[in-house]
């Protein structure tokens, strides 16, 4: 197995993989590697010497996007230059992570790889101008699209995963009243983390499109995680109702995988399978 350095490693994602890949592996929080400093980034390569770097390093507060752009400009986009260029002249394939988040979703097809995207709030567009940073300076790059994101670590930033959220809100008796009408495929971290080794062992480049199989609206996988968790509470079905200085959510955010399928990828276990691998603390 090549060595590997994971930014982001306090994350869902970046603990997961660390985990997963044990001592071929440095993992590095943000308070160990800031991608926003290019000196750190290369101190970090020369000390390490990773064959693969996987960025799970990113400004993802959403909304906050849109009042101010000059974070997620910085870290999603600036410092993923800079990584990229780090990792070329130091011999290291590129790793980075993307989101669904940079198509519309006003369409009923699931997205391919190959599709167009068309970003929609100030978020998606760091995060598609950081792909092409990454796939313009890192050749060897490859820029992964997930979804949904839930693991072990949970989110800090947003007070826990989505599961965590539901589940504390329900057991304290608070309504839930959750979206209905976007879809997505909710996506396991520790599988996903599987997913991406995969990749990079089968010499994949370019974009690829990693998440749990099959989809679901929000409210159908809060519906799910409270039967799975056997939490009785009440859901209401929501319409997206666009507030003015909130971001855009695509109401489709299926991506579907031609190119993973084609370099003989494994799929990933559907949703509620993991989900329930997820609850049952496998």
């Amino acid at each position: 197995m090549p060595s590997y350095l994971v930014t982001g490693g306090r994350g869902q994602l970046g603990s997961d993989l660390g985990a997963l890949l044990g001592g071929h592996a440095a993992v590095l929080g943000r308070d160990e590697l800031d991608i926003a400093d290019s000196e750190a980034i290369e101190r970090s390569l020369a000390e390490h010497r990773p064959e693969v770097v996987v960025n799970c390093a990113a400004y993802h507060v959403v909304d906050a996007c849109e009042t101010d752009p000059a974070p997620p400009l910085q870290m999603n986009v600036v410092a993923v230059a800079e990584l990229a260029r780090a990792c070329t002249r130091n011999g290291a394939r590129l790793v980075h992570l993307s989101t669904n988040y940079v198509f519309p979703g006003d369409r009923d097809e699931p997205y391919g790889e190959e599709d167009l995207p068309d970003p929609r709030s100030i978020y998606a567009i760091s995060k598609l101008a950081g792909e092409y940073a990454a796939l313009s300076y890192a050749p060897r790059a490859i820029v992964v699209r997930s979804a949904g994101l839930y693991g072990e670590q949970g989110n800090a930033s947003k007070g826990g995963n989505f599961v965590q959220r539901i589940l504390a809100r329900a057991e304290a008796g608070e309504p839930l009243r959750v979206v209905a009408d976007q879809r997505l495929s909710p996506t396991y971290t520790p599988d996903l983390a599987v997913a991406i080794i995969e990749a990079v062992e089968a010499g994949v480049e370019g974009v690829l499109h990693l998440t749990s199989a099959g989809a679901c609206s929000w409210h159908e996988f809060t519906e799910a995680i409270l039967a799975e968790a056997g939490v009785e509470a009440e859901v209401t079905p929501a319409p997206t109702e666009p507030k003015p200085g909130l971001a855009d959510r695509p109401r489709n955010g299926v991506l579907a995988r031609p190119r993973a399928d084609a370099a003989g990828l494994t799929p990933l276990r559907p949703w509620r399978e993991a989900l329930s691998a997820y609850l049952a603390g496998s």
